[in-house]
């Protein structure tokens, strides 16, 4: 189960709404999103969870880059919602650096050096895990990305299984995050 909830920083404190992200499919279309929720230009922040597996933080603030914070990696690498967040930059990748280069690869078997059938078997599944093992297992992302809100990067790592509200509680919104729950 899923839960995802703006919260903008206003003259007069948080405010929350709840947030659809089946049209999301960027982190470009996510930032975006949370612009429109405080024309003002304030701070914004995206909390989404998947229940007992992982939290993200998205902090906008103007047009400003987003910047991100994933607590497993690994885990929202499995979710819809997480591979939004999981990109290139914050994985440590190059744009487009996907495994390997299938170009350079011999595919149709015609070339000398053919590696025998347990060779063949052997690096088919080091090909398969090596997608796996492109995205590391733990947090990932800006672990201060809400320092100077209240929230150190050692109360940020050490959450888990109710991160959201927990990021809520330091805020002092908590009561309007869970108008929207």
């Amino acid at each position: 189960m899923y839960f995802a909830a703006l919260l903008a920083r206003t003259e007069d404190g948080w405010e929350a709404s709840d947030t659809e992200l089946d049209d999301v499919e960027t982190l470009s279309d996510l930032a975006d999103l949370a612009r429109e929720a405080s024309p003002d230009e304030d701070t914004v922040l995206v909390l989404i969870e998947q229940e007992g597996g992982w939290f993200g933080v998205v902090r906008v603030d103007g047009e400003e880059d987003p910047r991100v914070y994933v607590s497993d990696a690994a885990a929202a690498a499995r979710s819809s919602y997480g591979e939004i967040l999981l990109t290139d930059e914050l994985l440590g990748r190059e744009p487009g650096d996907e495994g390997p280069d299938l170009d350079a690869l011999d595919l149709d078997g015609t070339e000398d050096g053919e590696p025998d059938d347990e060779d063949a078997d052997a690096d088919d599944g080091a090909a398969s895990a090596g997608g796996a093992d492109a995205v590391p297992h733990g947090p990932v992302g800006d672990a201060q990305v809400l320092e100077d809100l209240g929230v150190s990067e050692k109360e940020l790592r050490s959450m888990t299984e109710d991160a959201v509200t927990e990021i809520a509680d330091a805020l002092g919104a908590s009561e309007v995050l869970e108008t929207v729950r």
